[in-house]
């Protein structure tokens, strides 16, 4: 005799397919109603609701209904009826039916839970300060539900294409990849520390070396960074690399996993990713990952800004990493000067110290027709140059960037898409389409460090040149290109990747242009250039971030609000408390102590 089942079905999964049937639910009640002598009770679990009559007529069980409250865990075993007409409820699975209740059982009461779950203006830290309950809310069960479909379609996809998962360490060497490391003391070896890992990336190129051809891996990473909305000091990676395929073989690939996750988890079919230089992306948008929604680009001015009398654009025009540029906006010259001004405070965040701008009238009348405080501190060759290079017409309105590049990239850059976005920017269908993804390639091998009087590397030391580049990394780095590549969605990088380098007289060569000398190459990546010298493949991968993933399917604002248990933007846990002191037994186990113990 098979066993009696505490619940026979989830409570959002009772439709009419059910009707006449008895069923035992269990969950949560969401929210109980007396009418009259009639109490309806909302039971809530992952699947949805399901309405629950409890009639008078059944006294024990009525009774056990009238001291239900909000979030009682309860046991329902009832009959599956159909919904009077005039009461069913559309927006629910089982919105067509009811379950008039026979037995009820408290499977555990309560407390008064501190927020009511369908408030939608909750605190952040309220949410996180609460998270199990945070949890219940269908806003969060629906994101954690899709992330695990978008994690089961990531490995379905990887297993037909004859990848294979294999784990890597935890506790690993501390290597320079760009961010901090979270340190990990040793008890054992006194003075010494393990690393968390920023990614995988030095074992799963090991592993090509040691033949398994196709890895992947859904894992932690670790960065002891600042952080931001779409930043944790934990992040969940889609990390994947492949032996024996060029770059253009390995961007097909997981532009196909990308595409076929959307389509199989939310049934989205995402066009081709049209593929971009990083030159090309900088020079129209400022940005290493542009938003293709938003139909604006940047005009480039810097040529004709030298010999202007207005030195707010000639300063940076004659300036070696100056640049000048415009960003038109159709039909901007509507905006109120109190749109602008806000937009020049908005460009403040990013170090500009202004945003310049003009109003085209009438672009026929020359100077004549153009309304700005700067015009008159132009000369006509410039003005023309204006107006023919951006194909302003009557109704435009002109920003300009003029500052070190980078200021004007990721100042106009952010401005674009503020504007694009804004109510006025949707107006006037400066922004179109729901999803536009595309490649990013051809990042350069190096970013220079004028601080530090040296060059760093722009994604990570392991990244394979062009072919021919390679002679310049020790005469001039800054030429080099790199066979590296972004997957970006929206204005957000999904992941990146790149061919690394399979031979360890080019590694070596890398080394020495980033001033990371034989000795200290030997001492933090030895293990790397041995495993080179014994018949290493060529090779290749990406790394895709899942929680950013999942974060663009859902629409959320934040990663938070796709990883079960966050940090906040101060890298703490407000459920746990962590971080949080240790006792002086541990510290003296570990070799450690404060240096200031009553900070602690």
């Amino acid at each position: 005799m098979s066993p009696q089942k505490m619940r026979t079905t989830y409570c959002g999964l009772v439709t009419e397919d059910l009707l006449g049937q008895t069923v035992s639910l269990c969950g949560w009640v969401n929210r109980r109603r007396d009418h009259g002598g009639v109490i309806f009770v909302d039971l809530r679990d992952r699947e949805g609701y399901v309405q629950v009559v409890c009639d008078p007529d059944r006294p024990e069980m009525f009774k056990a209904a009238e001291g239900l409250r909000n979030e009682f865990c309860i046991q329902v075993k009832g009959l599956v009826r159909a919904r009077p007409a005039g009461t069913t409820n559309d927006n629910l699975k089982s919105g067509k039916i009811e379950v008039l209740c026979h037995e009820l059982t408290v499977l555990n009461p309560s407390v008064t839970p501190p927020f009511q779950l369908d408030d939608e203006n909750l605190s952040e830290t309220t949410r996180l300060m609460h998270r199990v309950l945070d949890l219940r809310r269908p806003y969060m069960q629906n994101n954690l539900m899709l992330r695990y479909k978008v994690t089961m379609e990531v490995r379905k996809f990887l297993d037909a294409n004859g990848f294979i998962d294999i784990e890597t360490p935890m506790l690993t060497k501390s290597t320079p990849e760009g961010a901090r490391d979270y340190l990990v003391p040793s008890r054992v070896h006194d003075g010494m520390f393990f690393a968390l890992p920023q990614s995988p990336q030095l074992f799963k190129q090991l592993l090509m070396v040691a033949g398994f051809d196709r890895y992947y891996q859904i894992t932690k990473c670790f960065r002891d960074e600042d952080l931001r909305a779409d930043r944790q000091p934990e992040f969940t990676q889609i990390d994947i690399e492949t032996s024996f395929m060029t770059e253009e073989e390995i961007r097909t690939m997981f532009e196909g996993m990308i595409r076929s996750t959307f389509d199989h988890a939310i049934g989205v079919e995402l066009p081709a990713f049209p593929v971009m230089k990083h030159a090309e992306a900088m020079r129209l948008y400022g940005s290493d990952k542009p938003d293709l929604r938003v139909k604006l680009a940047f005009t480039e001015l810097t040529d004709v800004m030298k010999d202007v009398d207005f030195k707010v654009f000639s300063g940076p025009a004659n300036q070696p990493d100056g640049r000048v540029v415009a960003l038109r906006i159709p039909g901007g010259a509507d905006m109120s000067r109190g749109e602008i001004d806000a937009h020049t405070e908005f460009v403040k965040i990013y170090g500009a110290k202004g945003l310049a701008w003009i109003k085209v009238n009438d672009p026929a009348m020359g100077r004549d027709g153009l309304q700005s405080p700067i015009v008159k501190n132009l000369h006509d060759a410039a003005v023309a140059a204006i107006l023919e290079r951006t194909g302003a017409i009557q109704g435009d309105l002109l920003f300009f960037g003029a500052d070190k590049a980078k200021v004007v990239n990721d100042a106009i850059g952010a401005l674009r898409v503020k504007v694009g976005h804004s109510e006025f920017g949707k107006a006037r269908g400066l922004v179109e389409g729901q999803w536009k993804p595309l490649w990013v390639v051809d990042f350069p091998m190096f970013e220079y460090d004028d601080d530090a009087q040296r060059w760093n590397a722009v994604h990570h030391p392991f990244t394979s040149p062009k072919d021919g580049h390679e002679d310049w990394l020790e005469t001039d780095p800054g030429r080099c290109v790199a066979k590296a590549y972004d997957a970006v969605l929206n204005g957000i990088e999904l992941g990146g990747g790149s061919v690394r380098i399979h031979r360890e007289d080019v590694q070596s060569k890398v080394f020495r242009a980033l001033k990371i000398d034989a000795e200290e190459a030997k001492l933090k990546f030895g293990f790397l250039l041995d495993a080179l010298q014994y018949g290493a493949p060529p090779h290749g991968g990406i790394a895709i971030g899942l929680d950013r993933f999942v974060m663009l399917m859902t629409g959320a604002e934040s990663l938070r609000d796709v990883i079960a248990f966050p940090k906040t933007q101060r890298a703490q846990d407000l459920l746990t408390g962590a971080p949080g002191p240790v006792d002086e037994k541990q510290l003296r186990e570990l070799h450690i102590r404060l240096r200031n113990p009553q900070a602690a």
